[in-house]
């Protein structure tokens, strides 16, 4: 198998990393249209239950064993997994799909950039304050954007930067696999506070369907491909690709959801991606962020 995987072309690696991101962003634009339905805490239970049962089914959590210094990381992980999928979806209610994605990916790049100290990345920190400058409701002449959605999403990003600092502590011998105990832990307290605030339509059986497409395209699909994109690509490759998914989620919003952005906002997604593709290619070997994408 080893020689196997050193005879596939270059270029399949990176193909099978840029589905995941469109199954990741196609997922959240089905979730997205689920809202009427269910309401973002409903899609946000269907999708925790739902992603759970698979990823346990896939990796088999009650395997794991974890030291007791590992324990509170898993807990603030799990806890900041849901989070994370919760207020994003909150957002989404009333900002396009590739603002928020664009706000939430702050959370990394911060991440990425507080690893660092040096001068080149001012420039990266610079470009990401401009563009969420022109993204937030904040001057005068900006084109509006729902402040109240915008928070959810830059919430979002500050809970996927604790879900990457933890997530290297919790997973340091299980790897990948805890996903799924920290997926079970976000579970436990957002499913039942999503299937309150929905009620009985949620698991109404012609939304169920839609339910299980949604974690499987915003889950279990993606999860796996970007698994055999990472062992298969440099660290630094990986995340100059993912810094895509911003641009990823702006393009699904507009085929799917008929979103659309002013120039302005494009033009503001765009430092924010340049940004992160540029802390990544500047990144010290050293310095790596793992984990990253569940959003």
């Amino acid at each position: 198998m080893p020689v196997l995987s050193r005879k596939l072309p270059v270029w399949l690696p990176v193909l099978i990393l840029l589905v995941a991101m469109i199954s990741i962003q196609g997922g959240a634009s089905l979730a997205k249209s689920l809202f009427p339905l269910v309401g973002a805490p409903g899609v946000t239970a269907l999708r925790l239950a739902l992603g759970t049962l698979i990823l346990a089914v896939i990796f088999k959590p009650w395997r794991l064993r974890f030291t007791r210094e590992q324990r509170l990381p898993l807990l603030f992980y799990g806890l900041s997994l849901g989070a994370m999928n919760y207020m994003f979806y909150l957002s989404i209610q009333t900002i396009p799909l590739g603002v928020a994605v664009a706000l939430e990916f702050t959370g990394p790049l911060a991440v990425a950039l507080f690893a660092s100290r040096r001068a080149v990345d001012f420039i990266w920190v610079i470009l990401a304050v401009l563009g969420l400058w022109y993204l937030l409701p904040l001057g005068k002449n900006v084109v509006h954007i729902d402040l109240t959605g915008a928070a959810f999403a830059l919430g979002a990003g500050a809970c996927w930067a604790i879900y990457i600092l933890t997530g290297q502590r919790a997973g340091a011998d299980h790897g990948p696999a805890t996903v799924a105990l920290g997926s079970f832990i976000a579970a436990i307290i957002f499913v039942p506070l999503g299937a309150f605030q929905a009620g009985e339509l949620l698991w109404h059986w012609s939304v169920l369907p839609l339910g299980i497409a949604v974690a499987i395209l915003s889950t279990a699909l993606p999860y796996s491909l970007e698994m055999i994109a990472l062992t298969r690509l440099p660290t630094r490759t990986f995340g100059t690709l993912m810094s895509m998914e911003p641009a990823m989620a702006a393009i699904s919003g507009m085929i799917f959801l008929g979103e659309t952005l002013a120039l302005q906002q494009v033009l503001a997604l765009a430092a924010i991606i340049t940004a992160s593709m540029g802390s990544t290619l500047t990144m010290r070997r050293e310095v790596s962020v793992k984990n990253i994408d569940i959003g």
